[in-house]
């Protein structure tokens, strides 16, 4: 009889680029106050790129931090998966472009679209590709630049996004007693029309009328995808959690998708967690789509709160309407 295979995390990295954007720089852009834009969704400064600075740049200095703190031959890598919403250009993939600014030789990859679920879309890609015996490193990285979409004219928008990357390795486990658990994913199209970016693709070809338009910045109903957001991640922890005949109390750590501090406290409260548990970093760095729980895996780290044998949860819901949950035993 075949022994299962499961994928693990064996290492993470993380980068934000340098520049710094305050809410007290926000106040002097828009009409905005800290005061409200803490209150409403929790964020004090968020970091953005330098003009020229693309998605894979970020992804690539994520990939040279997880090099860092777990030093490893690159050229063993099977396969990169990038979750990313803001790729530097329709084609060729961000994949392709990291895979060439690293120098890896024999690997392949491609990229994963799904809005801010989008790491978590990646990250079990890229299991099941380890489950299934074919590859035994495979990179997975989140990656976006949402400044290069946002309308800072826009004060409903121009608060939230921050530009920062994440990657995390994933190989084998060793023992049954660690790696990726389960996962459960649903798509609802129906939420396109709250959250979304109308120029660009096949649709809206850019041309002077659809820039005039600003139709190449994110639109947002932010009413309707909140709402959404607070009943899907709790629907989805709440899923998982019953699939595997477990409780928020089993749980030792729940990172969730960084778009607002109310839907993340109330998911927890709902799962009946103490905020301990709960990893929020969205006041350092907004919303960075895909790079969010990255982020927040090496930010738990840091604070202790994400050690070898505990029981992580993490959830996304993201613009499609994309959603997702994932439990991990982790591994070091």
């Amino acid at each position: 009889m075949t022994t299962a295979i499961r994928a693990k995390i064996t290492a993470v990295g993380t980068y934000v680029p340098p520049r710094v954007l305050t809410n007290a720089d926000l106040e002097k852009m828009v009409d905005t106050t800290d005061e409200w834009i803490m209150e409403r969704v929790g964020i004090r400064e968020r970091h953005l790129v330098d003009k020229g600075v693309a998605a894979s740049d970020l992804a690539v200095e994520a990939v040279k931090n997880l090099l860092a703190s777990h030093p490893f031959d690159l050229q063993e890598v099977e396969l990169i998966v990038v979750g990313t919403v803001t790729p530097d250009m329709m084609y060729p993939s961000t994949a392709c472009l990291v895979q060439h600014k690293l120098g890896i030789k024999n690997t392949w990859g491609f990229d994963v679209s799904a809005g801010c679920s989008g790491f978590l879309y990646a990250l079990n890609a890229g299991v099941k590709f380890i489950e299934s015996g074919q590859y035994k490193k495979v990179l997975v990285i989140g990656s976006d630049v949402n400044s290069s979409m946002t309308d800072f004219t826009d004060r409903a928008v121009c608060i939230i996004f921050g530009d920062g990357a994440g990657a995390v390795l994933l190989e084998p486990a060793s023992s049954d007693g660690e790696g990726i658990i389960d996962h459960v994913a649903q798509i609802e199209g129906m939420g396109g029309e709250f959250l979304f970016m109308p120029g660009g693709g096949s649709l809206n070809p850019a041309s002077h009328e659809t820039v005039d338009q600003k139709m190449h910045y994110i639109h947002q109903d932010g009413k309707n995808v909140f709402k959404y957001a607070v009943k899907k991640m709790s629907e989805m922890t709440e899923r998982i959690l019953e699939r595997n005949q477990l409780s928020g109390q089993d749980v030792d750590c729940f990172i969730a998708h960084q778009a607002n501090r109310r839907i993340i406290t109330a998911t927890a409260d709902r799962l009946g967690m103490p905020l301990e548990k709960v990893i929020i970093n969205i006041d350092r760095y907004g919303n960075t789509t895909a790079g969010t729980i990255p982020l927040a895996m090496r930010t738990a780290l840091e604070e202790g709160k994400l050690k070898k044998g505990d029981l992580l949860l993490i959830a996304a819901v993201g613009a499609g309407f994309t959603s997702g949950a994932t439990l991990v035993r982790w591994a070091f």
